[in-house]
């Protein structure tokens, strides 16, 4: 029986496969996945040499890659799946197109996010009003620009036309 996987299923066994521990072989990724350790082998060819390609399916069904997930829906997963078993757990990681490492992954995200907002929203808020005044300096220096060329400009002008009209002090 030949079984069609998705590409972003592809994508995502392989980058389980490339970022599997020290003591994980591609053999034990392949059998966690249910799927042949040649043919993993083979995406994972195909993926270095940028040919890696399959059937949307995913996308068919509603299933969104999991680098689009937004911070709400990653919190709701996490929250949905902290209590179940590895079993429900599983179940739940297919039904909405993840693996398990990465709601892992996001937990830890998320728990470090509140650390990072506290402290870079001040730096962040400075950083804006000092950009602002050093963009509203700039504008000021060249609208000052401006109008001094602007100025030299009508005075090359009216040099030539008085040159033109009455001659130049060499001509006398």
């Amino acid at each position: 029986m030949n079984v069609q996987y998705s590409l972003g299923f592809k994508e995502q066994a392989v980058e389980k496969a490339l970022n599997r521990g020290k003591h994980v072989t591609v053999r034990e990724v392949a059998k966690n996945l249910g799927i042949g350790c040649s043919t993993l082998m083979r995406w994972i060819q195909e993926s270095k040499a940028g040919q890696l390609s399959g059937p949307q399916r995913g996308t068919e069904k509603g299933l969104k890659r999991p680098q689009d997930w937004c911070h709400a829906e990653k919190l709701k997963a996490v929250l949905e799946s902290g209590s179940m078993t590895e079993e429900a757990l599983g179940s739940y990681c297919r039904q909405q197109g993840l693996f398990p490492h990465q709601l892992t992954q996001w937990k830890q995200e998320l728990l470090a996010m509140p650390s990072k907002i506290k402290g870079d929203d001040q730096t962040e808020k400075a950083e804006n009003r000092r950009l602002k005044e050093e963009n509203k300096q700039l504008k000021r220096e060249l609208n000052r620009k401006e109008k001094a060329l602007a100025e030299t400009a009508a005075l090359l002008v009216l040099k030539k036309k008085a040159d033109a009209l009455w001659g130049s002090e060499e001509d006398n």
